[in-house]
């Protein structure tokens, strides 16, 4: 499945802390992993001075096409959410050894009755259930589906039920919120301009509301990656209406859901600049993996795509953390990403 500047697709598939040993060198330093889109890569960095430490896990290991959720699980080894783009089958989960990049097994099969078609956010519970957004279900029109699976065995456990929600569930990302809820970011394959953040209870299941929908106020639009602050406040993407606006990151308080500010990827009429996820890191910091544009959207490589920008978002200002391609970076199409003390069910650096 790909991405037509966000907005279309083809007809064609496309909280715990874990062991020190999988994401930490010798001397305790922090490792920062993001999945490559580009080159069907995992790509390593060093956490805090983002210097480059060579491909984690390399093309093609384990069948690796199309990572996209990336986390390690509570024995320290390395999941992601593969989607297998472009091809006619499902997409998997996919175990690699946290130390070495190795793979491991195929933790969720491809070819098993409940495989995610297109998998793309994963968290993971301290009960070791592991959360699935399968964002479109295998005729790559209808809706999908938040499905459950064992970590351990990658047993099915079941799809929660969405049912009181009444608009197109498509989901993308997931993450759990302070107060112990399942947050899921959804859009609409109908129209670019919706978008919503849903809640969840994980235990039972049960769609408990629409924590923050899209309104002429928020500019919400298409939202995928998602995560709760050092200050409490969830941060989302969001991607822009048209050529008149910007693609952004909107923060909203945690309790009301109100829009209380937002960060711009750029200003209008400069070059465009989008990221599908984001992640909160040492010292507070916000690290912001620039996707495209580029061979996700069919356009011309922009000369920010494949940059990671790390954001202070107390004065919005940034440095950048990872050069673009168009630098020499070694990043083409980033995607999800984490470090090695990201919680891997609220994401928050440990």
């Amino acid at each position: 499945m790909k991405e037509k500047d966000d907005l279309t697709y083809t007809d064609v598939p496309v909280v715990s802390t874990h062991s020190d040993s999988a994401q930490c060198s010798s001397v305790g330093q922090d490792f920062l992993n993001f999945g490559d889109g580009s080159d069907n890569t995992v790509k390593r960095f060093d956490a805090v001075s983002g210097v480059f430490l060579g491909t984690f896990v390399v093309p093609g290991s384990g069948g690796l096409n199309g990572p996209r959720g990336l986390l390690f699980d509570h024995e320290g080894n390395l999941l992601v959410s593969n989607q297998n783009p472009g091809q006619h089958k499902n997409g998997n989960v996919l175990k690699y050894n946290g130390n070495t990049g190795a793979f491991l097994s195929e933790l969720v099969r491809f070819n098993g009755k409940n495989a995610p078609f297109a998998p793309r956010g994963i968290v993971l519970s301290d009960a070791n259930v592991l959360f699935v957004a399968d964002l479109i279900d295998k005729n790559n029109k209808n809706p999908g589906e938040l499905r459950t699976y064992d970590v351990t065995t990658g047993n099915f456990l079941g799809n929660l039920d969405h049912s009181g929600f009444s608009g197109p569930f498509y989901p993308r990302g997931v993450v759990f919120g302070p107060d112990g809820l399942l947050y899921v970011s959804i859009f609409n394959i109908s129209n670019p301009l919706d978008g919503w953040v849903l809640q969840f209870d994980p235990d039972t299941g049960e769609f408990i509301g629409v924590f923050v929908g899209s309104t002429v106020f928020n500019n919400l639009h298409r939202p995928e990656g998602l995560v709760f602050g050092p200050d409490g406040h969830l941060y989302v993407t969001s991607f822009r209406r048209d050529e008149n606006d910007t693609d952004k990151i909107l923060i909203f308080d945690r309790n009301t859901g109100v829009l209380l500010d937002k960060i711009d990827l750029y200003n209008v009429g400069e070059p465009r600049a989008f990221a599908q996820a984001i992640l909160f890191g040492p010292d507070g910091k916000l690290f912001v993996p620039i996707t495209g544009p580029g061979p996700l959207t069919g356009d011309p490589l922009g000369p920010d795509t494949g940059s990671v920008r790390r954001y202070d978002v107390q004065s919005k200002t940034f440095d950048v953390f990872v050069p673009p391609a168009s630098e020499g970076g070694p990043l083409g199409e980033p995607w999800y990403l984490t470090f090695g003390n990201t919680n891997p069910a609220t994401f928050a650096y440990q």
